[in-house]
């Protein structure tokens, strides 16, 4: 049985104060089961937050990795530095990434590389936009995010990945992709996986990341290719991306 993962992607939000105190009230509250739950937050509170998650249930991600190992790339961050602050994760193709800064899938695949080069376990961000949708292109456009890592890294590379399916239209928008809506997509990516190597497609988890509220988890979560969230805004509300940690737990506790 695949184990349910939940990952919070704080973007660029919060304080120093507001990040140490969100990260105390996250340990204090979540409560020990059969998930995973990563918090993701801003570069520059990396060190408080592996201070703090130090010895938790939590382990900590980095929103984004440079395709480089080291060298004259002002303002990048290498796998290898995330490395030293005991990142576990790192997200890598988010659509704010490819929309607003203009990452190719190509570059997307070597950000894929770099990070599992170094240990660390990419989460994949895969997903179609509205007019994409509309023109009823969501397979295509997936497919090939996902065909270029698989070309790139190899199929092996997904057995410590996660991918998490974010439909760009329902990203902070307050529109979700219905559980029907999400389990198709879900599914598919599933079966492209599977046509290279269905034991690593069977084991690989997949999770939603489209305006993911304590409200619909219990929904989404249901689904049975739906492996889990990558949360956004309500991951910056300690009470609600708890209640979403509760939400992945399995019905029978494992």
């Amino acid at each position: 049985m695949r184990q349910p993962f939940v990952a919070g992607n704080w973007k660029m939000n919060g304080s120093r104060d507001d990040a140490g105190r969100l990260l105390e009230d996250l340990v204090q509250g979540l409560t020990p089961a059969a998930r995973e739950v990563v918090v993701c937050p801003p570069y520059v509170y990396l060190a408080d937050a592996a201070r703090i998650l130090k010895g938790s249930e939590i382990a900590l991600g980095a929103q984004n990795v440079s395709e480089e190992e080291s060298g004259a790339f002002t303002g990048e961050v290498a796998a290898s530095m995330l490395q030293d602050f005991d990142c576990r994760y790192v997200i890598v193709g988010h659509s704010e990434r490819r929309g607003l800064f203009g990452e190719s899938n190509e570059i997307v695949a070597r950000k894929f590389m770099a990070a599992a080069r170094q240990g660390l376990r990419p989460i994949l961000c895969v997903g179609e936009t509205l007019e994409q949708r509309e023109q009823d292109v969501t397979e295509q456009v997936i497919r090939e995010q996902l065909d270029a890592v698989l070309e790139a890294a190899g199929v092996h590379a997904f057995v410590e990945a996660v991918v998490a399916y974010e439909p760009v239209w329902a990203i902070g928008t307050g529109q979700t992709a219905s559980p029907e809506q999400a389990q198709a997509v879900h599914a598919m990516i599933r079966a492209r996986v599977a046509e290279v190597d269905d034991t690593i497609a069977g084991k690989l988890r997949i999770v939603y990341g489209g305006s993911v509220k304590a409200s619909n988890a219990d929904e989404l979560f249901a689904m049975p290719d739906i492996d889990g969230g990558l949360i956004g805004g309500a991951s910056l509300d300690a009470d609600s991306f708890l209640s979403i940690c509760e939400s992945a737990i399995p019905a029978d506790g494992k």
